[in-house]
């Protein structure tokens, strides 16, 4: 039986509810923050919190959680749920209001913490990588003037529910790539696409539509503090074909090789010789360095 933070109070999470009057059941009213610990320490977590903080400002939704706070609570349900460490999932809805669209800000957001176990592949699994099937369905455009990571789901839910009906056709465990309505390359189904020409990195700019990932950008520092030049951008699949490594990136998976790419005729290419690329090698063992930090 788990344990999860609900508006202040730690409870089993049979017990846990949320009102149906809550705007974030209505109306999908809410954002959440996903990121995973190490040594029981939340990575990056001060960038979670501000793009949350930030994102509820827009929505009108009073939130002024600090990182501190979170931690705190993070590591009580890490001793409760008896996890050396864990997937940590913190949501913010709009709370119980009146049924009807919003008549101002929200005061009193219902705020779920909660946490599950968490694994981390082994060095020669993590080269194996994932394939990366292109999908038909196509990112919709952000609800604002950039995307939240809110509560309204239904794009990525249309892409995944895709790519499962896939069935052989596609490869086990593949991830789902979508473009854009400009059919420019935009993101993976719950990951930020990066690529490798010659010596350059490339990265969809978020003007595509995609979700300024917490990770995407620790990577792209990450890759300037270590001399590799960067271009965000517009590009096509065809481009993305031509490339000596792919990988994905997102806050609980970290960096994921991408060894096969499947179009959506379903033809297969082999990707930087099957196995992990030296650009990505060398970006996930200074990832890693960054999570070791951390933890002291």
């Amino acid at each position: 039986m788990s344990i999860v933070y609900v508006n202040g109070q730690m409870m089993n999470a049979e017990e846990a509810v949320v009102s149906v009057y809550d705007h974030g059941f209505l109306y999908g009213l809410g954002l959440f923050e996903t990121f995973r610990t190490y040594q029981g320490k939340c990575f990056l977590l001060e960038r979670h919190m501000q793009r949350l903080s930030e994102s509820c400002k827009q929505l009108g939704i009073e939130f002024n959680m600090e990182p501190e706070h979170v931690q705190r609570i993070v590591s009580e349900l890490l001793l409760l749920n008896h996890l050396a460490e864990g997937y940590v999932r913190l949501t913010v809805s709009g709370g119980v209001a009146e049924l009807g669209l919003p008549a101002g800000d929200y005061a009193q957001p219902t705020i779920v913490i909660m946490v599950k176990s968490v694994a981390s592949p082994t060095l020669e699994s993590w080269r194996q990588g994932k394939p990366l099937q292109l999908l038909h369905t196509k990112r919709n455009t952000p609800e604002g003037a950039y995307r939240f990571k809110s509560l309204h789901y239904m794009n990525n839910i249309i892409a995944k529910r895709e790519l499962l009906s896939l069935g052989e056709r596609t490869m086990a465990g593949a991830e789902g790539l979508m473009l854009n309505e400009q059919h420019v390359l935009a993101e993976g189904i719950v990951s930020n696409l990066f690529f490798v020409h010659g010596n350059c990195l490339y990265t969809p700019h978020l003007s595509t539509g995609i979700l300024p990932g917490i990770t995407r950008q620790f990577v792209i520092e990450l890759a300037g503090q270590l001399g590799f030049s960067i271009e965000e951008g517009k590009y096509d699949f065809s481009f993305l074909a031509q490339s000596s490594e792919i990988w994905m990136t997102n806050s609980i998976q970290e960096l994921v090789p991408i060894t096969t790419l499947i179009d959506l005729e379903g033809n297969r290419l082999l990707v930087s010789n099957g196995t992990a690329g030296p650009v990505c090698e060398q970006l996930a063992a200074a990832y890693r360095t960054e999570t070791v930090k951390v933890a002291n």
